[in-house]
Formats: C-alpha cells, structure tokens, sequence
C-alpha cells in the first residue's frame, strides 16, 4: 500500500504536525470501558426503518439509543471514501432508473462473486451525489421504502461531522464503527482503503477523541491498520468472519488455504488476538439453527474467543419474522416485523456474553439490554 495524506488544507496545523509525526493525543476511555453492558451497533444505521447508511438511518439510530453507528466504506472514482454497504451501487440507490449512466452496467467480480450492475468506482463523488438511496428491501421494510430518493449518499467526512454534532447535541458519546468493504477489490483498481481512512481519521478532532471500532472480512487491511495506527485509547480493531470454508478476499488473492472456519478455532483465535481486538462472528456460528430452524446448542466458539483474550461481537440481528430463529417467530406473516420476538432472539444470544452485536433496530437492541 502506498502511503496517502489529505491536503494539508482539510487539516489544522496542530493535526497536521501530529499526523505527520506519527502521533495524535487521543484519550484514555473507550465507550466501552465507562460501561459495563454489551454495546449496541446501529447496522448501517436504523436500516430496518431508514434507507441504509442515509443520515436519517443514522439520526433514528442515534435517537433510538445506539452507541455506535455504522458506515461501511468504499471509494469513487476519485478517491473519496463514501458510506455504502458494497461497490454494486444497483440495491440501494435509483441508479438503474438513472438514464444518463445507463452506459455503466457492467459486470465485476467482487470478493470472489459475479456482479452485474453499476459500481461506486466508476462514479466521481460529483456524480455520485446526484444519486438518491433506496431501501434494499422494500417488501420487508415498506415503511423504509417511503423515504426513497429523498436522501444522498454521504461521504466519511460527512458521516463523522454529523455523529459530532449529534453528540455535541445529545452530550452522548457516540461511537463509529466503520468496516473497509473489499480492500482486495479496492486496491486492484487502484483506489487502496486503508490510507485515505487513515488520513480521514487523523483530519477529524472527532475520530482523534471518540470511540472507533474498525471492522473488515479481510486480514491483511487490519494488520495494516495495526501497524500504522498502533494500539489506542480510542481505536479497536474487529475481525470479521463468516463460516467454514470460506475465506478472506485477501487470502483468496495471494492463492493461501486460511479459512474462516480456522480462524475460529483455538490457534486461531490466537492468532487473530495478535493484531486484532475483537472477533465477530455472525450470530448462527455461535448458536446454530437446527433442521427444524429453532435454535441448537451454542458451539464452543464464544468460550475459545474468551480465552484468547478477545472481545465477542455478533451480526446481525433483524426484526423481521424471516430473520428470526422459528423459536421467536410469530403468525403475522415472513416479512412481517416482530419486535418482541427480536428483543427475545438478542436476549437468549446474550446469555453468551456478548460485549457488543449489530442490529438493524437499535431500539430493539437496546431494549434487549436495558430491559
């Protein structure tokens, strides 16, 4: 990776000596460190009641009482790191009705998957802002799809000025945990993560004193965060994982054999501690669904990663009958949403001793852990 520093413009003179001497001040608490209970992290923002990763989804997040808010990060054409959940622009935004890029639909192959559609790095942040955000979901959530095509896409800078103000208006703490979508992909087209965000966090008074949760799916991105951010007051690290045989997008590239599912063993976990705060796996690696779709034993995996000396985090939690285990589903229908059902699936998982977990309703989130 090649090293990258905003201009000089966007920083202060005293964040612009600090960034370039290698060292900010930062404080001595973690979000996590004042309180005792698990945290609770807006999953793209409010996204069961608010078009994704839009300021609104991250305005009800906050109201309703999440600690950190969410934006997964890719990057434009030139080079600005922006709040979308995958490069594939086509789900979540009106870019398909859009005549004027029509030309753009391509295919991509992106992390180890075919995609045919309109991708971020074709797009200029210019352009891009002309775009609204859609709901992913609409016969799930049609109460999101409501607000479709009233709300841009956001920026990083954006999405850290708006969770300062909110915090400066509420005098509430409130956390970042941003994950670096397809560094692998990202750095093929010559558009690398890790040192635009570096430089991004290092530009923001917010991001040098609030609690920030870095997550990724790959490997290589976290050590290289590690190494070029060290071990702060206010930063961790989370490895993200899925299950079994898959693997990393990084390791897929350079042709190596690690797998999720190894890295979720004993040694593995180790391994992750040497670099990593925090291991999330998604909820159904710690409690299986059995045939039936109920919920099975916990697997051994929360106790291995206690002992590797990690922090246990979880994705994701969804208040729709679908997502849910059978044991909390009501009559009301698949897409129908089911708030106590939800609020009982989080509460069961956190018997495991969750230190934090994802929801796409954080009023059900925090529900779950203030009830």
């Amino acid at each position: 990776m090649t090293d990258f520093i905003l201009p000089r413009r966007h920083l202060s003179r005293r964040t612009f000596i600090a960034a370039a001497a290698g060292t900010l001040l930062l404080p001595a608490v973690h979000a996590a460190d004042a309180k005792a209970k698990p945290l609770v992290f807006a999953h793209r923002g409010a996204s069961a009641l608010r078009p994704e990763h839009t300021l609104a989804a991250y305005a009800k997040a906050i109201a309703d009482g999440a600690d950190y808010i969410e934006p997964d990060l890719v990057c434009t054409k030139d080079g600005v790191l922006v709040a979308r959940h995958e490069a594939d622009l086509t789900e979540t935004t009106d870019v398909a009705k859009r005549s004027e890029f029509a030309s753009r639909r391509t295919s991509r192959k992106l992390d180890g998957e075919t995609h045919t559609g309109w991708f971020v790095d074709d797009f200029t942040l210019v352009e891009l802002k002309t775009l609204r955000a859609v709901e992913r979901i609409p016969q799930s959530r049609p109460g999101s799809a409501q607000y479709d095509g009233m709300f841009q896409l956001l920026t990083f800078e954006e999405v850290i000025d708006f969770v300062a103000a909110q915090s400066a208006t509420t005098g509430r703490l409130i956390g970042l945990v941003p994950e670096l979508k397809s560094s692998t992909y990202f750095a093929a087209h010559r558009l690398a993560l890790e040192d635009r965000f570096i430089a991004t966090l290092a530009a923001h008074e917010y991001t040098r004193r609030a609690p920030v949760e870095i997550q990724s799916f790959e490997v290589a991105n976290l050590r290289y965060l590690r190494d070029k951010l060290g071990r702060r007051a206010n930063l961790r690290l989370m490895q993200l994982v899925g299950v079994g045989a898959m693997q990393p997008s990084d390791v897929i590239a350079a042709g190596g054999k690690l797998t999720y599912g190894a890295m979720a063993t004993p040694q593995g976990l180790r391994d992750v501690a040497a670099y990593a705060d925090t291991f999330a796996p998604p909820t159904r690696a710690l409690i299986p669904l059995k045939k039936d779709g109920s919920l099975d034993a916990p697997t051994p995996i929360a106790t291995d990663v206690r002992a590797a000396g990690l922090r246990l985090e979880t994705w994701t939690f969804r208040p729709e009958n679908r997502f849910l285990a059978a044991d909390f589903r009501n009559a009301a229908g698949e897409h129908a949403r089911n708030e106590a059902g939800s609020v009982a699936e989080i509460r069961r998982y956190l018997q495991l001793g969750l230190d934090g977990f994802f929801t796409d309703d954080p009023a059900l989130g925090r529900a779950a852990v203030d009830g």
